[in-house]
């Protein structure tokens, strides 16, 4: 009996070999899933804290420009301010201060840049430390900076929830979607239902 016994312990079935090779293969398969799932969390921290970063510089940037709270702040703030267009995109703003710098104090000079891109809208503000140093601003309006002619105005107050153009812009749109769905007619554009027409 024990003969039995000890026979049948050291016979070895090479089905079990190969499910012990199938279960090596998914462990390891697992393990490496397991490394790209870790190395995929820590590219997702990192850029967390990148962007954490980004916008702590952002607000301190904030803090540092002295963020204006109210808008009274933001209105008396503007009506120190001018429009400068027309500016060189390669300009930095020490040098829009150097060419209005006769002009009076300046409290700040911005550049206006695309959010996506950053390159810089070719336009800027500059705000003065007194509304009276404007009218000297404004005098150089079409003065030559840097190789161009630049446009100088008063800085338009925004008011909040006020859009010009949206209204029209959707009158139109409704509009021109209304005759797109019957046939591209529209009683306005003679000859264009027509030409259509003649064209199929």
């Amino acid at each position: 009996m024990a003969d039995v016994e000890t026979a049948q312990l050291s016979s070895t079935n090479p089905a079990d070999l190969a499910i012990d090779d199938g279960e090596e293969a998914d462990s390891k398969e697992i393990m490496l899933m397991k490394q790209r799932v870790e190395e995929m969390e820590m590219e997702a921290k990192k850029l967390r804290e990148l962007q954490a970063a980004a916008e702590q510089a952002n607000s301190m940037e904030g803090e540092d420009g002295s963020a204006m709270e109210t808008e009274e702040e933001k209105a008396a703030a503007d009506g120190r301010s001018i429009y400068v267009g027309n500016v060189d995109y390669s300009a930095t703003p020490e040098e829009i201060q150097g060419h209005f710098q006769a002009c009076g104090t300046i409290n700040r000079v911005t550049i206006l840049c695309d959010k996506f891109t950053g390159h810089p809208k070719g336009y800027a503000y500059v705000e003065f430390a007194e509304p009276e140093h404007i009218d000297a601003a404004l005098a150089m309006d079409n003065s030559l900076f840097r190789g161009r002619l630049i446009k100088v105005t008063p800085k338009r107050t925004n008011i909040p929830g006020f859009n010009r153009g949206r209204g029209r812009g959707g009158y139109r749109g409704g509009y021109r979607g209304g005759y797109r769905g019957h046939g591209g007619f529209s009683p306005y554009a003679r000859g264009r239902g027509r030409g259509r027409g003649r064209g199929f």
